[in-house]
């Protein structure tokens, strides 16, 4: 039988660490989740290989590279009030809520969300507020939020969700086709200007929503 704890510090040490992802606050976030608990007992086994898994509805739990780049792109310092748009497995939305002051989190599939507010609420996380809809135009009754990151692929960076960010606020963010993303931070400026980095290629599930891929454009 796997030893779960000691597969997660390996995950840790071999696919974190040696990748360049030094924060120490996301390291002890992601050594004090327990990853497994956001996949199907039958592969709780697998919960920390260097690969995505199947969570149902045709999504998927990120590889936890993916998870450490991405939340430590968001320079986060305990301080931040947070959008997650793709709820998903809630793994995501579970280390976020070690190193935010608030985290809100939209999912459009509601077997996903509730399956996900269980595991949540399993660790005791009382700091997470969450909404089952269309996630793409963000939640503008809470805006702004100092960070938003999304966890779904975009064919294009949708303003209402830049209109959401603070001064100063950074989202992260898939974009690119259906095949392939890559991985950007925009930055808002003191002056409301709009700063883009691209970061690396990956491949994420489809953004689906009004302002992300819908019959228009699929």
């Amino acid at each position: 039988m796997i030893n779960l704890e000691n597969a997660r510090k390996r995950m840790i040490e071999l696919q974190v660490k040696a990748r360049g992802i030094n924060d120490s606050r996301l390291i002890d976030a992601m050594l004090k989740i327990p990853r497994h608990i956001f996949v199907e007992e039958a592969m709780a086994g697998q919960a920390y290989s260097d690969t995505a898994l199947p969570i149902g509805e045709k999504q998927t739990i990120s590889q936890p590279y993916m998870v450490a780049l991405m939340t430590e792109m968001l320079q986060l310092t305990g301080s931040e009030k947070v959008l997650e748009i793709g709820t998903g497995s809630g793994y995501q939305t579970a280390i976020l809520a070690q190193l935010a002051a608030r985290v809100y989190t939209i999912e459009r599939l509601r077997p996903l969300a509730l399956k996900a507010r269980k595991a949540l609420d399993s660790l005791g996380l009382l700091n997470i507020n969450m909404r089952i809809e269309d996630g793409t135009s963000g939640w503008d009754v809470e805006a702004p939020f100092d960070a938003i990151i999304v966890s779904a692929g975009a064919p294009d960076v949708p303003r209402q969700l830049i209109d959401q960010l603070s001064m100063g606020g950074r989202l992260v963010i898939p974009v690119g086709n259906q095949l392939e993303q890559v991985l950007a931070r925009l930055t808002r400026g003191a002056d409301c200007s709009i700063a883009r980095e691209d970061f690396v290629n990956c491949k994420f599930v489809k953004l689906i929503g009004q302002f992300g891929w819908n019959d228009e454009n699929i």
